[in-house]
């Protein structure tokens, strides 16, 4: 019998726990702060899972296409999820949302497209954007006092950035293929 490839179970994993944190997210109308924070602890759980798993799969040499092609798709499932659940509670403007879902589902069509070529691995760039729409979501989801708010503000901002900026050098490498 076949042993599982550990990193492609634990991003069917995070696939799985994102309903999850959705319904914590909406538990009480949203503004339970308990709940709140189960909800930041869940989608939190599942970003640190997206690093353990590509560690755990270059360090077993277990890297598969499925696994390259899934765990960008996990990660725009759970940060969309999440953008989608705080911008139907008001709590994060409904533009940022749509910007951010748009380039990644650009990103991911296109990744489709292309599949035959061989699979577009993340880059260094696209890494760092998707810790920083983590981390973004992340301080929207907790409840922070409104002295936190600028900050939590000025992080989202550097992940709209980095989103838009990684998407714009996403379609320039597919192009020059």
């Amino acid at each position: 019998m076949k042993t599982p490839n550990l990193p492609n179970s634990l991003t069917i994993l995070r696939v799985l726990a994102t309903p999850l944190g959705a319904y914590a997210l909406f538990k009480n109308g949203g503004d339970d702060n308990t709940w709140r924070i189960i909800a930041w602890t869940i989608f939190f759980t599942i970003g640190l899972t997206d690093i353990a798993d590509g560690k755990i799969a270059r360090a077993r040499k277990q890297v598969t296409s499925f696994g390259t092609f899934l765990d960008p798709v996990a990660d725009k499932l759970a940060i969309g999820t999440a953008m989608v659940g705080l911008s139907l509670q008001g709590k994060l403007w409904w533009w940022v949302t749509i910007l951010i879902l748009v380039r990644e589902i650009a990103v991911t069509l296109l990744r489709i497209l292309v599949i035959k070529g061989g699979v577009i691995a993340a880059s260094k760039g696209g890494k760092i954007k998707t810790m920083f729409q983590g981390f973004g979501v992340g301080f929207y989801i907790l409840p922070l006092p409104s002295s936190l708010h600028i900050a939590r503000d000025g992080f989202m901002a550097i992940a709209i950035a980095l989103t838009v900026l990684t998407g714009i050098d996403y379609f320039y490498k597919v192009m020059k293929r």
